[in-house]
């Protein structure tokens, strides 16, 4: 990240797991704005992934919660009633702060595929989102 920036650090994150999508969302007025985003398939990012308003997403569990693992979501019933439950299935986030208690975003993992992730690589995760936010300007 020192020298090649977020779009190498989030290719480098996505390389160690099956997901379509890794990216960090930053949370502005009640919506989810997608600051860096990397697809395996390297396509144009739909317009859907680019500001998803808070209550939509699957980042307010994240945000609420500390961390979300969702390996499918069409089975898992803590999203029931939820729009993007079993639209996108599988989605691993971790918040990103800025001095370790204002919540300012998201890392996360996520595909339209089921995908379960190995522990290792959610403790990865976990470290990740810890280093990140010294390379972004958040708040």
């Amino acid at each position: 990240m020192d020298q090649d920036g977020l779009a190498a650090g989030l290719r480098f994150l996505n390389q160690r797991v099956p997901h379509r999508f890794t990216g960090f969302y930053q949370l502005r007025d009640a919506t989810l704005h997608n600051v860096g985003l990397f697809d395996k398939l390297g396509e144009i990012a739909p317009e859907a992934l680019l500001a998803v308003p808070l209550t939509s997403s699957f980042c307010q569990f994240v945000l609420r919660d500390g961390c979300m693992l969702i390996d499918h979501s069409g089975q898992d019933a803590r999203l029931n009633g939820h729009p993007y439950q079993g639209i996108l299935n599988s989605y691993i986030g971790l918040p990103l702060t800025h001095s370790g208690a204002d919540l300012q975003g998201t890392l996360c993992h996520f595909d339209f595929e089921p995908i379960e992730v190995p522990q290792h690589e959610h403790e990865f995760l976990r470290k990740a989102a810890l280093l990140l936010p010294r390379y972004l300007r958040l708040g």
